[in-house]
């Protein structure tokens, strides 16, 4: 089973910790990952893009000229697209980017990447992050503590508005619940920072 050190706050040595092996042992399978991240982004994608056609742009709809005996090329309607102003040919429409990814392979991707990031060294198990104030001094003292660099996602085992709050003006620093993981999230962070409590939602929730 997988081992790591347990910190305090501080950046204090508390003991070692076990981590789950199902999640921090996993076999890393990098064509599934690709999968998982793709879709991710995809669903992100609000898909609300319209471009008007020939028949929805306004316009007369008069024949611009005769057809005949004007030397040029006929034409119907001011509306067509090679005209200024005219619709617009294969454009974007509305639409859902959503792709279907099992379930299964949506929890094989997030093992995947939390044992990359365990094996990358980006792992570490702190006892808690509580905050007696909202104060994002206090927070940003505790990162440089933990030597969490780069950018830095805090696994959460709850809702807590004061760890949120002081982390809301650190751009590099996000925090995300234990039962909310995502695989962009983490392979996106340098140092993935998992609260004790937190560590045992996730074997609960993902193992």
């Amino acid at each position: 089973m997988p081992t790591t050190v347990l910190f305090t706050k501080t950046g204090g040595d508390a003991g070692i910790v076990e981590l789950p092996e199902t999640l921090f042992a996993a076999p890393v399978n990098e064509a599934v990952l690709h999968q998982a991240v793709t879709a991710q982004l995809a669903a992100r994608r609000t898909g609300t893009h319209d471009t008007k056609t020939r028949g929805e742009v306004r316009g007369t709809g008069k024949k611009p000229y005769r057809q005949k005996g004007t030397g040029r090329a006929r034409q119907g309607s001011r509306r067509a697209p090679h005209y200024s102003g005219g619709g617009i040919v294969f454009g974007p429409h509305p639409r859902d980017y959503t792709q279907r990814l099992p379930r299964r392979m949506k929890r094989l991707a997030l093992r995947g990447a939390l044992t990359a990031k365990y094996t990358g060294g980006a792992v570490k198990v702190v006892e808690d992050l509580a905050l007696e104030e909202v104060k994002t001094r206090e927070l940003l003292g505790y990162l440089e503590a933990l030597e969490a660099n780069g950018r830095v996602l805090v696994v959460a085992p709850g809702r807590d508005e004061r760890l949120e709050l002081s982390a809301r003006n650190l751009p590099t620093v996000s925090v995300i619940l234990a039962d909310s993981l995502n695989v962009v999230d983490l392979l996106n962070a340098d140092s993935v920072l998992i609260t004790q409590p937190a560590l045992t939602t996730m074997a609960e929730v993902y193992a």
